[in-house]
């Protein structure tokens, strides 16, 4: 095969990924999330207001936090499944390190995760069945004082 040839295979090649990986990223991109205003209370009765992003249908859970850079302290993302079930998570293609609340269909924390890494496909676990994940910067939970049991509440979530 000539050197022409080669290159010309080459390029061909490289212009088919290169739109398959723009037709990908457009894709993402297309995805709109509306926002909400929520809370947490903890057991000592302090409430924390935060804006969510609902991610409610396939295509929003999916993308979820995928690709951002950046997150405001005081913001997250709700994952509502729509249905109480075990639930799985991962961090492929994360740029954010994410403590996640799993929550009960009447917004009680029943498990939290904190600190999930970046870019993992480690797949991390609900440990039983939830209705909603809240996705907050990692951290988060640490400096609220989150645990188990504290409560989430909105219009979407809590009895609101």
């Amino acid at each position: 095969m000539s050197i022409a040839r080669t290159l010309s295979a080459r390029s061909a090649a490289m212009a088919l990924f290169l739109s398959l990986l723009l037709f990908a990223v457009a894709a993402f991109a297309e995805v709109q999330f509306t926002a909400d205003r929520m809370r947490v209370v903890t057991a000592d009765n302090q409430a924390h207001e935060l804006t969510v992003e609902l991610a409610i249908d396939a295509d929003q859970r999916e993308q979820g936090l995928m690709f951002r850079r950046s997150m405001a302290p005081d913001h997250g993302m709700l994952f509502d499944f729509g249905e109480t079930r075990r639930v799985m998570m991962w961090m492929k293609n994360t740029h954010l390190a994410l403590d996640m609340l799993f929550v009960d269909k009447r917004g009680i924390v029943r498990t939290i995760h904190q600190d999930a890494v970046p870019f993992s496909e480690a797949i991390i676990d609900s440990g039983e069945p939830v209705a909603f994940v809240l996705e907050l910067n990692a951290g988060t939970v640490k400096r609220l004082g989150i645990k188990p049991g504290d409560r989430l509440e909105g219009a979407r979530i809590g009895g609101n």
